[in-house]
């Protein structure tokens, strides 16, 4: 049977297990502790016991000499006794000693003469003219006047006592002996509670009990365990017999030929007793203190957890694009509480954060007009209703398109900041003259503005465009600076000049730049206007030739961390030197470009030398990422993702050095076909960004949709930051919203240090801009490249 495994990589698990195993260490600690003390504490007391009984051990040993030793003066001082002995009358000595002897209950009284021999005993078992065992006993009492001892006689120990009988010197010695047997030992161990073994050594070397309080067969290999322990006296050792062991104290009472040592022992089973329910019991309390923490952290756990889990169903919700209802408020005041109002305020803040990007996305920040993807809508939507009113006379629209005249000069002459201005008065004007209604005004971006004009028809819309040439003509005055600026509009109307957005987009374009080109102010669209202009076609075949003959060059401009100051990556940038015409700007060839499909071969040229240019780099030890601009067309053919991989192979290049930028616009003109082309080429490990972002018309699902690791915030919302407020929000909540989203944020356009302290206080991952470094050759790069750290030590941020 298989056991489950502990699913350990829960938290309430680990909360569990740490809070468990930490009580178990805890209480193993203190219970082995405490257990340790009680068996020290036990033999401790063991030990002291074991002293308490020693002396009163001597002490009742004591009393006994004494006891002795009085009667024994007694009969020595008595004169008949005396006379008796000095005339050596046998029978007289024998009474005498007798009667003393029975008077103090004396197991045995002898008379020794001055040689050592025996000369009267009341036991009678000694023969005559006999020596006294233990001649240095009397050579003891001869020195110190009397003298005690115990010592084994006939197999029997005696506790004796030795004076002198003078008359008036000495004439002889009493001996008075008490016999130490079972009733001295029951004596003692009632008196110490311990049991007590008189052992001696005979004088033949071996060991034998004389008395003992134990049991005959425990005392009989008492000796034989001891050993030659019993040779080293007034120390505790241990013994063990019979499966108990024992405390031992071991006092010699004599060190003559015959040796006495009384062995006084304890059991330790006993002395433990007590202190074994206190350990049972400790035990006990342990147990049921673990039990007890057990239970509580598991309830701890998943009190810790449950919340915690709610708050991760949550977070999962918003991470998935949804925003669940508000977390309810938990009763307590604690971390938990804390983390469920910053979650309800962060969701809060999001969706009011998506909902501004949101509006933002169809409003122009600086005019508050609908902008190009909201335009887009209301025509599609008009387009329909004239679709559906077919043969009605109101069945028709129109819709104009006007950028203004000299509008860069403006701002290259009197500042962003006076041109931003004017563009705002420009809005107010058309909202002012144009008729209201359904009439919708808007900025399709920089200087230009279109009209939809609702049941419309060309001659209509040409006498309103005439009007509004009129209004913005007239000068205007932006902070004391007098403003002369025109427009130019092309007229275009529904159904006869197209029945979709892209052709009456398209063909209104076509119109307005034919009336700036013939300075007619405002034309309806002609068919002719489509004819290609000598000069474009010119342009376009130089171009051909420029890229067949490698005079485009690539140019790099650095991109900067925010937070370390380094560079990790350069955007390439195609660059045209004419050997005529000079330097061309990259957009008066690339919109022909893609217009004629011719952009896809100046993409394989920049693909291949970015490509190149980059191993070169990670050769020479410069580890840098490029990003390469791909347009709308390259994303809507099939054959990027091979281009890519066969110049990864040639160079031998890892793909997540190279990134892609799309803009937003080229995604939608086939979002399925673009998705399906960024898909794959993030599948080869190429990293994606999206450039210019905020300026294009896609929706926040297709961003979700889209593969990509960074967004690019385009400069017209960055290079006025620091002084429009609009822009600064917008350029905050695209920054919130991509790390959101979990992406990279890079800022465009960085031109002064205001910007790039607004930029790093909204926490901007990355920066790109004049104030940095233009767009930069390889050698020119490399150079700035061994500058850089210097000069970023200039700015306030690093």
């Amino acid at each position: 049977m298989r056991l489950p495994r502990l699913r350990i990589h829960r938290l309430r698990t680990r909360i569990a297990l740490i809070f468990t195993a930490l009580v178990l260490v805890v209480q193993v600690l203190g219970y082995t502790s405490v257990s340790r003390f009680i068996t020290s504490a036990a033999r401790t007391n063991t030990d002291d016991q074991l002293q308490v009984a020693e002396r009163v051990f001597g002490q009742i040993v004591q009393a006994h000499r004494e006891r002795l030793a009085q009667a024994a003066t007694v009969v020595a001082a008595d004169f008949g006794f005396r006379e008796a002995v000095a005339t050596r009358n046998e029978a007289t000595v024998v009474s005498a000693l007798r009667n003393h002897g029975d008077r103090i209950q004396a197991d045995l009284v002898m008379l020794i003469g001055l040689d050592g021999r025996l000369i009267a005993d009341t036991t009678l078992q000694n023969s005559e003219q006999s020596l006294f065992l233990y001649p240095d006993l009397i050579a003891r009492a001869r020195r110190e006047g009397s003298a005690s001892s115990i010592a084994p006689l006939d197999d029997k120990l005696y506790e004796l006592v030795v004076v002198p009988v003078r008359a008036p010197v000495t004439i002889a010695w009493i001996v008075m002996g008490f016999r130490v047997d079972s009733r001295v030992v029951d004596l003692l161990k009632s008196t110490t509670t311990l049991d007590v073994s008189f052992v001696s050594r005979t004088t033949a070397g071996h060991w034998q009990v004389l008395a003992t309080s134990l049991p005959a067969d425990t005392a009989a290999r008492l000796t034989a365990d001891l050993g030659d322990e019993l040779r080293s006296t007034g120390r505790n050792t241990d013994l063990r017999l019979d499966g108990d062991d024992y405390a031992v104290r071991l006092v010699s009472l004599n060190r003559g030929d015959e040796p006495v040592v009384a062995v006084l022992q304890r059991s330790l089973a006993e002395s433990m007793a007590p202190f074994q329910r206190v350990q049972s019991t400790l035990l006990l309390v342990s147990l049921a203190g673990l039990l007890v923490s057990v239970v509580a952290a598991i309830l701890t756990a998943r009190s810790v957890t449950r919340p915690i889990g709610v708050l991760s169903s949550f977070a999962r919700g918003i991470g998935e694009g949804h925003y669940p209802p508000p977390i309810p408020m938990p009763p307590q005041e604690d971390e938990l509480g804390d983390l469920a109002r910053t979650f309800n305020r962060m969701r809060d803040g999001l969706l009011e954060r998506e909902q501004r990007i949101t509006g933002l996305a169809y409003e122009d920040a600086l005019t508050h007009l609908p902008n190009r993807a909201r335009f887009h809508e209301h025509l599609e939507k008009a387009i329909a209703q004239v679709q559906a009113s077919k043969g009605n006379a109101q069945g028709s629209l129109a819709v104009m398109v006007m950028d203004l005249d000299r509008f860069k000069y403006v701002n290259d002459t009197l500042g962003h900041p006076i041109g931003d201005q004017l563009l705002v008065e420009v809005g107010r004007r058309l909202l002012s003259t144009l008729p209201g209604g359904d009439t919708v005004v808007a900025r399709l971006g920089g200087d230009e503005f279109a009209v939809l004009l609702p049941c419309g028809d060309a001659a209509s819309a040409f006498a309103i465009a005439r009007q509004v040439l009129l209004v913005l003509e007239q000068p205007t005055t932006v902070e004391g600076q007098v403003v002369d600026i025109g427009a130019s509009i092309g007229i275009v109307v529904c159904p006869q000049h197209g029945t979709d957005v892209p052709t009456l987009m398209r063909r209104a374009d076509i119109a307005m730049y034919a009336a700036k080109r013939t300075g007619a102010g405002c034309l309806p669209y002609d068919s002719g206007h489509e004819t290609v202009q000598p000069e474009r076609l010119s342009l376009m075949g130089e171009l051909r030739r420029a890229v067949e003959h490698g005079d485009l060059a690539l140019h790099y401009q650095p991109k900067v961390d925010m937070a370390s100051g380094e560079v990790h990556s350069v955007e390439a940038l195609v660059r045209w030197e004419h050997a005529t015409r000079g330097f061309v700007a990259p957009d008066r060839f690339i919109p022909f470009a893609e217009q004629t499909g011719y952009i896809k071969a100046i993409t394989r040229f920049v693909a291949g030398s970015a490509i190149a240019q980059c191993a070169a780099w990670h050769a020479a030890g410069i580890e840098v990422a490029v990003s390469i601009n791909v347009s709308a067309r390259d994303l809507l053919g099939d054959e990027l993702p091979a281009l890519f991989a066969a110049l990864l192979e040639e160079h031998r290049m890892e793909p997540g050095w190279i990134w892609i930028e799309v803009t937003e616009s080229s995604v939608m003109d086939d979002p399925a076909h673009a998705l399906a082309t960024l898909n794959q080429l993030h599948d080869m490990g190429l990293r994606l960004s999206i450039d210019d972002f905020g300026t294009g018309y896609s929706s926040l699902a297709y961003l979700k949709r889209m593969p990509v690791d960074e967004i690019k915030i385009d400069k017209s919302f960055v290079m006025n930051m620091a002084d429009d407020r609009d822009d600064e929000i917008i350029v905050r909540s695209t920054i919130d919203l991509g790390h959101n989203m979990g992406l990279k944020v890079v800022a465009e356009g960085v031109d002064n240090e205001l910007v790039l302290q607004r930029l790093r206080a909204l926490d901007c991952d990355m920066v790109q801009g004049y104030l940095l470094a233009r767009p930069l050759s390889p050698k020119q790069f490399e150079t700035w490249l061994t500058l850089w750290a210097d000069k970023r030590k200039t700015l306030p941020i690093w």
